[in-house]
């Protein structure tokens, strides 16, 4: 039997400590950057409602994740982009995002948009990433990310999702068509690298619902 989590939301419809995912998505459904995340106990939830989101964003609550200097000694490059994407179901309410690796400050953000897969997330946030990097003027900023496929699909300049267009996920569809045209018409610089989540923990930008 699956161990009973608890879901926080911070900011959506109405806030609150709740007992199972369908209560805590109808709060957040349709609500503009919603704020919200799982915990283990009802303990360690209640007193997540009574601080901070940023506080618990992007941490893992069951495994300790490492130290920065730990991460660096390790050969994590700090001054980079994490991306990452969540998707409550397959398909379901696909967002992604990314943030700064040391600072953990959220540099941009997309979704929830219906209908999507985390793979495709994956690679959008990926492609956006990039885009990102290069509005900025950052040729060698590496770029994190925790998905093979996505690294694999970016470096082939195509999303290979098997997923159905529907009048739904149509806003997913014109997303990875943008990205697409811009891997094609655009040289990437940037070094994109592998997170070890086995062995550096979940990556900042993990939206930390798992």
């Amino acid at each position: 039997m699956a161990k009973q989590k608890f879901y926080v939301v911070w900011d959506g419809h109405e806030p609150g400590v709740y007992t199972s995912w369908s209560e805590a998505k109808l709060q957040i459904d349709g609500y503009p950057q919603a704020k919200y995340k799982s915990f283990s106990s009802k303990t360690e939830a209640e007193k997540a409602y009574r601080g901070s989101y940023w506080a618990y964003v992007g941490k893992d609550t069951k495994n300790v994740k490492k130290s920065l200097p730990e991460l660096e000694k390790a050969g994590v490059r700090l001054d980079s982009l994490a991306v990452d994407a969540a998707c409550s179901g397959n398909p379901g309410d696909m967002e992604y995002r990314g943030v700064h690796t040391k600072t953990g400050q959220e540099i941009f953000r997309v979704g929830p948009l219906p209908d999507g897969t985390n793979n495709i997330g994956e690679f959008l946030a990926l492609v956006h990433g990039l885009a990102w990097l290069k509005q900025q003027n950052s040729p060698n900023i590496p770029i994190y990310s925790d998905s093979r496929n996505a690294q694999i699909w970016v470096k082939a300049k195509k999303c290979r999702t098997k997923l159905a267009q529907t009048s739904r996920n149509a806003e997913i569809f014109q997303l990875i068509e943008r990205a697409e045209k811009w891997l094609a018409s655009n040289k990437i610089t940037n070094p994109i690298l592998k997170w070890e989540t086995d062995a550096w923990g979940e990556i900042p930008a993990d939206f930390g619902r798992k």
